[in-house]
């Protein structure tokens, strides 16, 4: 059997989450993407939502996992609801109706995305 083949061109990056998420606003609804794999395969976000706000966001036309990783809230993904906190994670398909709610302390979220952010939108 061939061994899977390997890039040509090795990347590997690291980061401090708690710097970019410093870096949000607090007021409102803020994100910020600090990665994207040279393949295009996967982007990574933070996320902050307020407490108290309201997620308006839209559906997405690529696959998302949430890790949360401060605050506390309901997410609802099409008819399920289900409470999150520091350590919850969530996927999302592409596609699916979701937002956050019952913000009830500040959200934070480190959002993977696959294939990379916005790769799947319509031109």
């Amino acid at each position: 059997m061939r061994a899977p083949a390997r890039s040509l061109r090795p990347v590997a990056d690291h980061f401090a989450v708690s710097e970019v998420a410093r870096r949000l606003a607090a007021d409102h609804h803020d994100f910020a993407e600090f990665f994207r794999a040279p393949s295009g395969s996967l982007s990574l976000t933070i996320a902050r939502w307020p407490a108290g706000s309201v997620d308006e966001q839209q559906p997405h036309n690529e696959d998302e996992v949430y890790c949360v990783w401060a605050g506390r809230a309901v997410l609802i993904i099409g008819d399920d609801r289900m409470a999150v906190e520091p350590g919850s994670v969530a996927f999302v398909a592409a596609g699916v109706e979701h937002r956050f709610s019952e913000i009830t302390d500040d959200l934070e979220t480190l959002v993977f995305w696959s294939p990379a952010r916005h790769t799947n939108a319509p031109g």
